[in-house]
């Protein structure tokens, strides 16, 4: 039988993937059966994991800034937009 065109042929899983285990991950660590031992070594692994998400979604937003340089140009909010209320007057706190 064919393989699935959708069939990865590389050991090295797509973000979603990786999204799919963290999640994993972190039921099992709620979950109250799970041993402090074992919840460790998961923290570790979901960390890890985390970081390898971090690094390919930089790299990702690297590569959209070189295909559309324009799109990253411009500024983050309009000219017009009101400014943000800080946080002391959100608040009630002197600085």
């Amino acid at each position: 039988m064919p393989a699935s065109s959708k069939s990865r042929t590389s050991a090295v899983p797509t973000i979603e993937e990786l999204i799919q285990r963290l999640e994993e991950i972190t039921r099992n660590i709620e979950n109250p059966d799970t041993g402090l031992e074992n919840s460790i070594a998961l923290y570790e692994e979901g960390m890890s994991l985390a970081e390898e998400c971090r690094k390919r979604l930089l790299e990702t937003r690297k590569k959209l800034e070189t295909i559309n340089p324009a799109e990253t140009a411009r500024p983050a909010k309009p000219e017009n937009a009101p400014e943000s209320p800080r946080m002391n007057d959100l608040f009630g706190t002197e600085s």
